[in-house]
């Protein structure tokens, strides 16, 4: 075991005295899941938000898990390294069994689902004007020129767009690959996508019901990948990363465009937002932890007589891994 990935005796002394107390033990078995906010480990652990925030802050000072501001909102995960590690193979060595962690997950899930059911909600009631709308927070025309051109111009096999929304990436790439398909959680969304797709004769993409988080497509079946304005809208986006990267063939693109940080709380509740844009070296994180290689970042800043208007960051990722021979999966079939 190399250096880095190991701890001192007193760091893991302090990691085992911190974790050493049912309330914060219960906080890493979350953590190890998914990232959280005080306000959900309060709603899933039944415990006051004075007392949940001191047993985050003392989980922090040891070093097991890291604390991210963001407008309002503190988000809190596991740490990296050997800390997070070390977390993360105690919570794995406690049986899944124990009535008081099932519970929490239950709880967990639960607000998982209501959050997913809120958002859906929303897109429902969206659908219709969801490309107006969005345009109120980004200047769309620039971001697109800036897509195409971080793409480039050479072809490819195969596309997919996940939360596809009106199927607007179908649309504006549709010359540069030859099979596309488009993931959307929305029923309503999909709707428009198909309607959109129908009224231009776009005959070799299609779209599909679908879960971000649990894609119903074959492994290592596609050349490019693009997540267009969606990660702000999930609890995970870490774990939505994952699942892309997973869709990604060898040598394969993976393009994240979202909103850089930002403090327009409003859009929490007016916009379903979850997250307030991501920084720079969030994004490298999340794909150095993926295993994929960060090729090319890119701002685009609002014009400066546009208030209330975000700063939009595309991030190309690839996968390093060599192309072989191995057979190449149909990226439209559905997994059993």
């Amino acid at each position: 075991m190399t250096e880095h990935n190991t701890l001192s005796v007193e760091e893991t002394l302090a990691a085992l005295r911190a974790v050493g107390e049912a309330t914060r033990l219960r906080l890493v078995a979350l953590l190890a899941e998914s990232e959280l906010t005080v306000k959900d480990a309060t709603a899933i652990l039944g415990q006051s938000q004075p007392r949940i925030s001191r047993h985050l802050k003392l989980l922090t000072e040891a070093g097991l898990i890291l604390r991210f501001p963001e407008g309002s909102w503190v988000y809190y995960r596991l740490a990296d390294g050997a800390a997070g590690e070390f977390a993360r193979d105690l919570v794995g060595r406690v049986t899944t069994s124990d009535p008081v962690l099932s519970a929490d997950r239950e709880r967990f899930q639960a607000i998982r689902k209501a959050k997913a059911e809120e958002a859906a909600a929303y897109f429902a009631d969206k659908a219709s004007t969801w490309d107006t709308e969005r345009s109120l927070h980004a200047a769309d025309s620039d971001v697109e020129r800036a897509l195409l051109r971080v793409l480039g111009d050479k072809p490819f096999q195969s596309f997919l767009d996940l939360g596809t929304g009106t199927g607007r990436l179908l649309e504006l790439l549709s010359d540069r690959y030859v099979s596309a398909l488009g993931v959307d959680a929305s029923h309503d969304m999909l709707a428009v996508a198909r309607a959109n797709l129908s009224r231009i004769g776009l005959n070799h993409a299609q779209v599909r019901h679908g879960d971000i988080y649990a894609l119903n497509v074959p492994p290592r079946s596609f050349d490019v990948v693009a997540i267009h304005q969606v990660l702000h809208f999930l609890d995970d986006p870490a774990r939505a990363l994952a699942e892309a990267a997973r869709a990604l063939r060898p040598g394969g693109r993976l393009l994240i465009i979202d909103f850089a940080p930002h403090e327009l709380e409003f859009l929490r509740d007016s916009h379903a937002h979850r997250r307030l844009g991501f920084g720079h070296d969030q994004m490298r994180r999340w794909i150095e932890a993926l295993d994929l290689e960060m090729e090319q970042v890119t701002d685009i800043a609002p014009q400066t007589d546009q208030e209330n208007k975000l700063t939009v960051t595309l991030w190309l990722a690839r996968d390093p891994r060599i192309v072989t021979d191995l057979p190449v999966a149909d990226p439209t079939r559905e997994v059993a």
